[in-house]
């Protein structure tokens, strides 16, 4: 079993997980692995990096596939005994222009970005470490939708004592509400990517909060963050940032010092915490 210290980053093969992996190659000692759905488009990823001098590894993942999840899970067990950082990159947003009819949108966006996000965290984080990192990529927009959520949902996204089971519940009911055509009136705003991200964020600050209850000792830092408006085909080319600079708060986040106490369970941007 390799005792070289392994960071994984989920979506890899372009945009924002592209550019982590690259600096997490540049700045992370220890192996680095690029995982993509398509395992060519992941290998074609691997090789352009190793152009530039740098030596991502590869390993296939489809996040919406649960035992692709844990084929990679048993993969790292095996090899390095564990994983010390995760990025969860991977996720979907339908273009604004897109006709997908919104219920259909809805189901595929919280299934990827939210439950996919969740099944990841569920076989990995047990994996993770002691001093190890885990950043769950979420974006400012889960900030504007959970603003223009009703005030019952906010006070329910919003509480300190929020668990799993009840935010598996609230994006299960917010899928249904979409599919029967009454999500407004039950008090959701109009967004999937944004409710998709909101479940990100708060999912987040579950998890730190088990892991300060399950493993204190070990020092673990999860948090959620937002990469800000990236060039990437997701978002279109007016954004703002480029991939790489889209990378620094996920990196800064990935590469907390060993000694470090936080952030820990908080929504970052600009690599300062942001309130929720």
């Amino acid at each position: 079993m390799s005792s070289t210290p392994v960071a994984v980053v989920t979506g890899g093969n372009k945009g924002i997980g592209f550019a982590i992996v690259r600096a997490l190659c540049k700045q992370f000692t220890g192996d680095v692995y690029l995982t993509a759905r398509d395992p060519g488009r992941g290998q074609t990823a691997v090789t352009k990096l190793q152009e530039e001098g740098l030596s991502p590894l590869f390993h296939q993942l489809d996040i919406d596939n649960l035992q692709s999840i844990r084929t990679l899970r048993d993969f790292l067990k095996e090899k390095y005994g564990g994983l010390n950082v995760l990025v969860n990159n991977a996720g979907i947003a339908f273009k604004v222009a897109d006709t997908t009819p919104f219920a259909t949108q809805t189901e595929v966006t919280m299934r990827t970005n939210f439950f996919a996000t969740r099944d990841v965290c569920m076989e990995l984080l047990p994996l993770i470490k002691p001093h190890g990192r885990v950043v769950n990529v979420s974006s400012m927009v889960s900030v504007s939708a959970l603003a223009r959520c009703s005030q019952d949902l906010q006070r329910k996204f919003r509480s300190d004592t929020i668990t799993d089971e009840e935010l598996v519940k609230l994006m299960t009911k917010f899928v249904e509400d979409t599919k029967n055509g009454v999500h407004e009136k039950e008090g959701w705003p109009n967004t999937a990517y944004g409710v998709s991200k909101i479940g990100v964020t708060v999912l987040s600050r579950i998890q730190a909060r088990m892991l300060n209850e399950e493993r204190k000792a070990d020092q673990i830092l999860l948090n959620a963050c937002c990469p800000g408006w990236v060039r990437t085909d997701m978002a279109g080319p007016s954004a703002t940032k480029s991939p790489d600079e889209g990378a620094e708060t996920p990196v800064y986040l990935a590469l907390l010092a060993p000694g470090a106490d936080g952030p820990h369970g908080q929504f970052v941007s600009e690599k300062k915490v942001q309130k929720q």
